[in-house]
């Protein structure tokens, strides 16, 4: 056995130490999805009582997304989705719609950058919609995550590179 001196001893232990909070802090990071704990997402607009630009998270559970901010949530089953959208505005389409809105959300947009996700879905025999404002590079991660588990399509307004 390799004896080391006792400056030697302290160095090593201080190396495992700051390797096993590495690890970690790793760990954790991958077990909460790589997604931030801050809140992400703001509420622009929709038919649940929600107070505008309420900041908070989207969470994607193995049947429904969550949208949850201060004592808020709205959870929306993944079978009841209708329409998806990530647009720099909310579209035609979807201000057409027969809704009653809550909230409603800011008209236009003005930028090319996408910045809003509305989803339009079925509950109690009405139509209901929720518009969340995020930022592209929060929102990529879960467009894959949320075609995938709904089986359905997020409209995407093809503005921007992805490089």
């Amino acid at each position: 056995m390799v004896q080391w001196p006792n400056n030697s001893m302290s160095v090593m232990n201080r190396l495992k130490s700051s390797l096993l909070i590495a690890a970690v802090a790793i760990l954790m990071a991958v077990a909460a999805g790589g997604r931030q704990t801050e809140p992400q997402f703001k509420y622009a607009g929709g038919t649940e009582n929600l107070p505008e630009q309420c900041a908070g998270l989207l969470e994607m559970g193995p049947d429904a997304m969550v949208f949850r901010c201060a004592q808020y949530s709205i959870a929306i089953p993944y079978a009841s989705l209708t329409l998806m959208q990530y647009r720099p505005d909310v579209s035609k389409r979807v201000r057409k719609l027969k809704l009653t809105w809550k909230v409603r959300p800011v008209p236009g947009g003005g930028s090319k950058k996408n910045r809003y996700f509305t989803v339009v879905y079925q509950e109690n025999g009405g139509q209901h919609a929720m518009v969340l404002e995020v930022q592209p590079l929060v929102m990529r991660p879960y467009l894959a995550e949320i075609e995938m588990r709904s089986g359905r399509r997020v409209e995407v307004k093809g503005y921007e590179s992805y490089e």
